[in-house]
């Protein structure tokens, strides 16, 4: 018996004839030559895409700042790197498993359209993930809490992420990342019971991405398992439904299919799961870099005349819903930090929210553009924005008060201007997430790839499995990724092949179903407790 040769007993998942894709092939010198070039590229083009933002506003970083800065940028990317060798090893498993694609090449090739699809995202996922965070701490994000959530969350998500991968379980990087925000909301909720202005979980919103990371599993599986009953049904050549007998590649169409199908999943992944490292590394220069970052500097000038119109009629329209034409005279943003805390709507709310957006109008108005306004009221300018787009938000979600048609229209309008200004992501850092998420699928894969090739199914994947899982996951995650939300890769993916397995009589290895869905089931628990008590931890250490 060789040892790329399945036997019974040795390997009784699999059948006799189906031979192992060979795993351990060294790479040679010339694979970690582009690797550290790569590595090189990436963080010399976000040093000079930090030093330039920084620069253009005309003022200077003390040397703690940067190293502050530094650190903060490896950990978030970092979290990247793990995310891209433990959720991509997914969508190479099939066309490795298939023979039609040699490991290596499936690996880079995985990576290279993991990092197309981090650049050519559109942020939403990304600003969705940061709803979840608690308003008080996104407002405070250079205070000390601030960097206390922040490297809480990270270093959370990374250690739970590390885990899962030794133990070769396809836990979700999704899962992880949520629970951690999560947790981080709930004891930053304990820890300020009855203060004022402190709001833990936007339950609403994490109901939603809950939703999404539940749910598109088991459409994973279903979908995927019609699909492979449709395929049958339609096209009747006996080889696409066989295991791979022995190395060589399937025919030249069930190829193609193949590899399409895992082009579709790596870019869909990169679309989806770069964002989450995006929104966090914005609000880490946020707080650290203020002045460069606080604002997006880079609108055009025809959109300031734009906003001030917008402005305007919000303002009008608040007033007068407000029940009285004087304007509000106390601290506006303490009145809207309770509406968005207590999401509760007072008779003062209104007037203090048009007070609100008179202010913001009346600075840009007085700079002419943003990238005017004084870099000591970026900061306040900032939050007055995002406090005023949380403010409008939650005044929706309570259908109050009842805003006429023309109302919304207005005032959805004003709430995208504020995005303009507030939820950006600047080249470098979709470049720098890229190259680090495409880095990661390079490494680490094995483990996770002998999981989804082997131990899910009782018999070898066969190619028309394959290609029904990636195909059914890449348009899940797409889908997902117009709409804003957060789905895991890898419980799509592999419930995707599992869900074929059932339909095609396949059978099912249950203790690895049942550490899947265990994973499934822990792993929102265990970074909640996770980033919890290191968010108590690190807030002590650091506010102390």
């Amino acid at each position: 018996m060789t040892q790329e040769t399945y036997e019974a007993v040795a390997e009784p998942s699999l059948t006799t004839t189906a031979v192992k894709p060979k795993l351990e092939e060294k790479t040679g010198p010339l694979a970690s030559i582009v690797f550290m070039g790569l590595l090189g590229i990436g963080i010399a083009y976000t040093a000079y895409g930090v030093q330039n933002d920084v620069a253009s506003t005309g003022t200077t970083l003390a040397l703690a700042p940067w190293l502050l800065l530094a650190v903060s940028l490896l950990i978030a990317l970092g979290f990247e790197f793990v995310n891209g060798f433990h959720d991509t090893a997914n969508a190479v498993a099939t066309v490795i498993y298939t023979h039609s694609l040699p490991p290596t090449f499936a690996v880079l090739w995985s990576g290279l359209w993991n990092f197309f699809g981090v650049l050519v995202s559109s942020g939403a996922v990304a600003f969705g993930i940061i709803q979840l965070l608690p308003v008080e701490l996104i407002l405070q994000v250079g205070s000390d809490a601030g960097f206390a959530m922040v490297f809480a969350l990270l270093i959370a998500a990374i250690l739970w992420n590390l885990g899962t991968w030794y133990f070769g379980l396809p836990a979700s990087s999704s899962h992880t990342l949520i629970g951690s925000i999560i947790g981080v909301g709930l004891v930053n909720e304990l820890m300020h019971s009855g203060e004022h202005s402190t709001s833990g979980v936007d339950w609403a919103q994490a109901a939603k991405v809950g939703q999404s990371l539940l749910f598109s599993p088991l459409i994973g599986a279903a979908a995927a398992a019609v699909l492979l009953i449709v395929l049958k049904l339609v096209i009747t050549n006996p080889k696409l439904y066989r295991a791979p007998e022995g190395k060589r590649p399937p025919p030249w169409w069930i190829r193609s299919l193949l590899i399409l199908s895992c082009t579709g999943v790596s870019f869909a992944h990169g679309s989806n799961d770069g964002q989450k490292g995006m929104g966090l590394i914005m609000l880490i220069l946020i707080g650290i870099v203020p002045t460069a970052y606080a604002l997006n500097r880079a609108v055009p000038d025809s959109y300031v005349p734009e906003f001030l119109a917008l402005s305007h009629v919000v303002e009008q329209t608040l007033q007068e819903q407000s029940g009285t034409s004087q304007h509000f005279e106390g601290n506006a943003r303490a009145v809207v930090e309770d509406l968005v805390r207590s999401r509760k709507l007072e008779p003062e709310t209104l007037a203090a929210t048009a007070s609100l957006v008179r202010a913001i109008a009346s600075v840009v108005e007085q700079n002419g553009s943003l990238a005017q306004i004084p870099v000591s009221k970026t900061q306040n300018v900032r939050n007055d924005m995002y406090l005023v787009d949380e403010a409008l938000g939650r005044m929706e979600k309570l259908g109050q008060p009842v805003f006429d048609e023309r109302a919304q229209k207005e005032i959805g309008g004003y709430r995208k201007a504020l995005d303009n200004a507030t939820r950006f992501i600047p080249t470098w850092v979709k470049v720098a997430v890229a190259i680090a998420l495409g880095l990661g699928t390079m490494v680490g894969w094995k483990r996770i790839v002998v999981t989804v090739g082997e131990k899910i199914g009782k018999q070898h994947l066969t190619y028309g499995q394959g290609a029904s899982a990636q195909i059914v996951a890449a348009a899940t995650i797409a889908a997902a990724d117009m709409y804003g939300l957060p789905v895991s890769t890898t419980h799509v993916l592999s419930s995707g092949i599992a869900g074929t397995m059932a339909a095609n009589g396949s059978g099912l290895q249950w203790s690895t179903v049942g550490s899947l869905l265990l994973a499934w089931v822990l792993t929102l628990p265990a970074a909640i407790l996770l980033s919890g008590g290191l968010f108590f931890l690190f807030h002590e250490l650091i506010t102390r």
